[in-house]
C-alpha cells in the first residue's frame, strides 16, 4: 500500500481506527506500507447486491479494512485514507 508523496516522514497509522505499531503490525519500505496481516477490501458491488441494499433486503457485511495515515500537513494534522488493492485472481464482491 503506497503512502502519498505529500505525507512526510513522521506519521501515524490506523487500521479501522485501531493504532498500528511499526515493526509489529507493519513495515515501511520506502513509501510503501507492508502489513503483517492480510487486509481486505469489499471490492465493487455487483448489480444484484447493490439493488438488494437499496431495497433494504440485505446489508453489506463483508470485511472492508481502511488504513488511515495521520500526518502533519501545512494546515495542521491531516488524514489520508488508503484502501487495500484487491488481490489479482480473487473474485470481486457481487
Amino acid at each position: 500500500m503506497r503512502i502519498p508523496p505529500y505525507v512526510g516522514a513522521a506519521f501515524e497509522v490506523y487500521v479501522n481506527g485501531v493504532p498500528q505499531q511499526q515493526g509489529v503490525d507493519y513495515r515501511q519500505l520506502g513509501h510503501t506500507l507492508v502489513f503483517e496481516r492480510e487486509l481486505a477490501s469489499e471490492g465493487r458491488l455487483g448489480f444484484w447486491r447493490w439493488f438488494s441494499i437499496v431495497l433494504g433486503v440485505a446489508g453489506t457485511y463483508r470485511r472492508n479494512d481502511v488504513v488511515d495515515v495521520v500526518y502533519q500537513g501545512s494546515s495542521g494534522r491531516s488524514v489520508v485514507s488508503l484502501l487495500p488493492e484487491p488481490v489479482p485472481g480473487e473474485p470481486t464482491a457481487s
